[in-house]
């Protein structure tokens, strides 16, 4: 019986390499049919994938389940004391609870505007103020594990926008990518990041540069999981989608989701 060419694509990029190419030195055909071609530059990914001196720092706390009352409450207070120094360049952008994936996990994504300069100037100012460390002590009786990751924005996705007036649910959908893989990932999301724009969802698009390496993280907002199915399914119902995604699907290793409630006193809602 022939194979669908669903399955017949997922086997054969199984089996070969997306860069393969004959012993002449030719491209094979199947290097022409996954890859769109990019070009040696002594541009560093990060300069080509993003225009922004900013940086986000992405913190994922894996809380103990009988604290997470007691955590929101102090990270809730931190965000209070940053907030009212005047010498940090940084902003909480979004605090979210994990309500689909990794259970008894809180991520938290901060904004520093001015390069990591600024990560070091506040990293100086609030490793020096007693009360922060104070706050940063008692959380850790709270928590199970912890991890942080420096990212940038891709420059192709829609400038983060705040919600606001009733809350939202937010899917975050992580890529692990083969190395050498980055540019290629940006330069197809380019293109179907276009079929989603017109809806509310797009939040953030990031890739990470500190931490976890080739990860990507896109985060979209839905009204609800409803709404998220709903959407899901009319982008497959435009023309050119399916073919971003079988360009992108061989470059990854590993993938997975987390839909995220926002935290009371998350800014975006």
């Amino acid at each position: 019986m022939a194979l669908s060419r669903a399955k017949a694509f997922k086997l054969t990029s199984r089996a070969l390499s997306t860069t393969s190419v004959w012993r002449d030195g030719s491209e094979s055909w199947l290097s022409k049919l996954l890859v769109r071609k990019i070009e040696p530059t002594k541009e560093p990914h990060s300069r080509m994938l993003s225009d922004k001196e900013i940086i986000f720092a992405l913190h994922t706390h894996n809380v103990r389940p009988d604290s997470i009352a007691k955590y929101l409450a102090n990270y809730k207070t931190t965000v209070e004391l940053i907030n009212a120094k005047k010498d940090i360049s940084c902003d909480l952008m979004a605090s979210w609870t994990v309500q689909v994936g990794d259970m008894d996990q809180c991520l938290h994504l901060w904004r520093y505007t001015g390069g990591f300069e600024a990560i070091d100037q506040a990293k100086e100012n609030l490793w020096s103020d007693p009360d922060y460390l104070r706050l940063m002590q008692e959380r850790g009786n709270y928590l199970r594990s912890r991890h942080l990751q420096y990212l940038l924005a891709f420059s192709y996705w829609p400038q983060i926008q705040l919600r606001e007036g009733g809350k939202h649910i937010y899917e975050m959908r992580s890529y692990r990518l083969k190395p050498g893989t980055m540019i290629e990932w940006g330069n197809n999301w380019a293109r179907a990041i276009n079929y989603r724009r017109n809806n509310d969802e797009p939040f953030a698009g990031f890739f990470s540069q500190i931490g976890r390496l080739y990860n990507v993280h896109h985060i979209w907002c839905y009204k609800s999981l409803q709404a998220r199915k709903e959407t899901r399914e009319a982008a497959w119902r435009s023309p050119g989608w399916d073919e971003c995604v079988a360009y992108t699907v061989p470059l990854i290793c590993e993938m997975h989701c987390r839909i995220l409630a926002p935290t009371e006193f998350s800014p975006t809602q």
